[in-house]
């Protein structure tokens, strides 16, 4: 029975079809149909179903179907097609039906920026990008013409029929079993069939193009032993989106990432699942079908060349490591606000310090909160008004932030390093060295490397929650604060962020386990071929989480530093420090009664994601960093001098 996947509003429903005769004004209500019966208002459709006038088209080439055509003339098996109800306006954010204009397209934009490619100089920055749909891939001459001679060379291994593994031969424990030549491409079609055993969700459609972008650029370098023709239908498969289903667990990290990888090039070869933002999840033959592009045809060792290598650890590792850089920054300006809330002195931070203890994080983080804070470049009515306090020293989580945030920043140097090598190394196995001419087998596809950086990684950014779980505590405990209980009027009657606290609590007690190393662990596999093993796949996917968690514990405490602010007013904080203040307002209300709190949260935790805060105070940062402005020292009974009549100012020894 022929059935048809149809679009409606941002669902996509599969409509049977008993005989083909029928006509697309058939297939609309039938869809129709079935979306409002699913629907407890019936999606906000008044009408009956039989008087809803709708536009219908095929989702390849976006080609209007007329309602009195025939399916069968129009129409093939397993085809796609959207419909849009004429004067739709299902709710602010839906895009509304406009004639001639696809919804499909309307609200997926491909970019018409193309990445260079040639395995060499490929950032986790680009990476990411990539992932977002920021750009398409081309290759570079250099990297065609290594991927060319490289073939070539095993093009000759198979003509003259020597025995090669994973080429001629089987795989791990059946790397002494020689294939015959009529079976190679067989050979490569089973590997990659019986190593998709992933299991769990599939990774997001960013992350799932991250994995195909990484994947190809490690073959672009050359020592793979892929076709060119191979490695152009895979970038035609990521310029169009269309990406396989790909489990997220499954791997442990050597011999690379096989069973992720194997779900990647099962769907490029037409096989299993497949979704792209103009058809949704079908059966991947019919996804490469509606975009106009072929399945790759595996020839001998392609198979081995599209699964075994670290691309699974790097490409989440990537992320990552690129989300942990974006909150660490943000981290030194919230803590900067609650340090003003709370009335701490910036005396700790004094450039004098530091230079005591040389460390490049703890001197750029100390660094950031002068350019921050009180001083004659941008004074702070909040300051000032507490300059002659009692108070001789502030708790370790004020104090210490240079100390704490430092080495976050010098683990996230660390991890840099690691994973960018890591994006441009060739990590399959056997190598082909075309000018050699000769295949190499190696160990270049143990993740041990990019599992330990990552590990390292969430142990660093975890302390960025930690210390941020416990300004909150400050800052809603009145004993601490000097502010209303919980940072709320009438407490009692309002519980202000007292629940807000909780959950800061037990997201850093999550993250207290996900600390745990991953990659100190080893199960040998494969019947004791692949020995020890680097389970870099869980150290990646928990990094992720351990990031997604600092971010929304520091997401809490910024809306907590900024209600702080309220009960400071009519004075003021210095100018970065108000213009991100204005920028929490500009999405999150103050604080006068209860009210549903996880929006707020949501909301802030977005602001950080698209480091919104970072780049309203990032101007004042570099201008005081390229300025060299002075270092202000007001006096404070924070600090004992001999000479009382020693200027205010001194110009920073850096």
């Amino acid at each position: 029975m022929p059935r048809y996947t149809v679009h409606i509003r941002d669902e996509w429903l599969t409509v049977p079809c008993r005989d083909s005769t029928y006509t697309i004004q058939w297939l609309g209500h039938e869809a129709l149909k079935r979306y409002t019966k699913n629907k407890p208002d019936n999606g906000g459709i008044k009408k009956a179903v039989a008087d809803i006038k709708f536009v219908a088209r095929r989702c390849q080439g976006q080609g209007l179907l007329d309602e009195d055509d025939t399916i069968e003339d129009v129409l093939e098996d397993n085809d796609f097609v959207e419909i849009a109800i004429e004067g739709d306006t299902m709710s602010s954010d839906f895009v509304p039906y406009q004639s001639g204009v696809s919804q499909l397209t309307t609200a997926y934009r491909e970019s018409d920026k193309y990445l260079l490619l040639d395995g060499n100089s490929l950032t986790s920055t680009d990476l990411v990008n990539l992932g977002k749909g920021l750009y398409k891939i081309k290759l570079s001459p250099e990297a065609e013409n290594g991927v060319v001679k490289s073939r070539e060379l095993l093009d000759t291994i198979v003509k003259e029929n020597k025995v090669v593994y994973g080429i001629t031969t089987g795989f791990g424990k059946f790397a002494r079993t020689v294939i015959p030549v009529h079976k190679l491409k067989e050979l490569q079609e089973n590997l990659v069939r019986s190593h998709s055993a992933g299991v769990g969700s599939p990774l997001t459609p960013e992350r799932t193009r991250m994995l195909l972008a990484l994947r190809i650029n490690v073959l672009a370098k050359g020592y793979s032993g892929i076709s060119l023709e191979t490695l152009h239908r895979m970038i035609q498969a990521f310029n169009a989106s269309c990406l396989s289903y790909v489990p997220e667990k499954g791997t442990v990290g050597a011999s690379g990432d096989l069973a992720p990888l194997s779900h990647l090039a099962l769907g490029l070869m037409g096989e299993g699942k497949m979704w792209s933002p103009k058809s949704g999840w079908a059966d991947a033959k019919y996804v490469l079908e509606a975009h106009g592009l072929k399945p790759i045809s595996l020839k001998p060792k392609e198979g081995l060349a599209l699964i075994n290598g670290t691309q699974m650890i790097t490409s989440l590792g990537a992320e990552a490591l690129e989300r942990a850089l974006a909150i660490a920054r943000q981290a030194d300006i919230i803590a900067a606000i609650t340090l003003e809330v709370l009335k701490g002195t910036s005396k700790a931070f004094d450039s004098d310090i530091h230079a005591l203890r040389p460390h490049p994080g703890q001197i750029e983080v100390a660094r950031r909160f002068r350019s921050l804070l009180h001083s004659d470049h941008h004074p702070s009515e909040i300051a000032e008004s507490h300059r002659f306090c009692d108070r001789v020293q502030d708790a370790y989580t004020m104090r210490c932030c240079p100390q704490v945030h430092g080495i976050v920043n010098d683990t996230i140097d660390f991890a840099k390093k690691i994973i960018n090598t890591e994006i441009n190394s060739a990590t399959d196995n056997p190598m082909v060295f075309a000018k050699r001419g000769e295949t190499i087998s190696g160990g270049n596809f143990h993740g041990e490397y990019p599992a330990k950086a990552l590990d390292f990684l969430a142990i660093g950014v975890h302390e960025l929650a930690a210390i941020s779980e416990r300004r909150i505590e400050r800052l809603c405990n009145p004993s601490l604060s000097e502010l209303p209980a919980f940072l709320v009027n009438e407490g009692g009657l309002n519980s202000g962020f007292m629940i807000a606290h909780c959950t800061a609590a037990s997201l850093v007690s999550e993250n207290k386990v996900l600390c745990h190393p991953s990659s100190v662990d080893s199960l040998s596999t494969s019947a004791a071929t692949e020995d020890h093993v680097s389970m870099g796949g869980w150290a990646a996917r928990k990094a992720l989480r351990v990031v997604e968690h600092v971010e929304q514990v520091l997401a809490i405490e910024l809306i907590a530093a900024c209600q702080g602010i309220e009960f400071l007013r009519p004075l003021r904080t210095t100018t970065p420090l108000e213009k991100v203040y204005d920028l929490v307002r500009s999405v999150v209300k103050p604080w006068i009664k209860d009210r549903f709190m996880s929006p707020d949260i949501e909301a802030v935790h977005r602001l950080l994601l698209d480091q919104k805060v970072w780049h309203v105070a990032q101007p004042y940062i570099e201008r005081y960093n390229m300025e060299f402005l002075p270092e202000s020292r007001p006096s404070s009974p924070t600090a004992f001098s001999l000479d009382p009549a020693s200027p205010r100012k001194r110009v920073r020894l850096e």
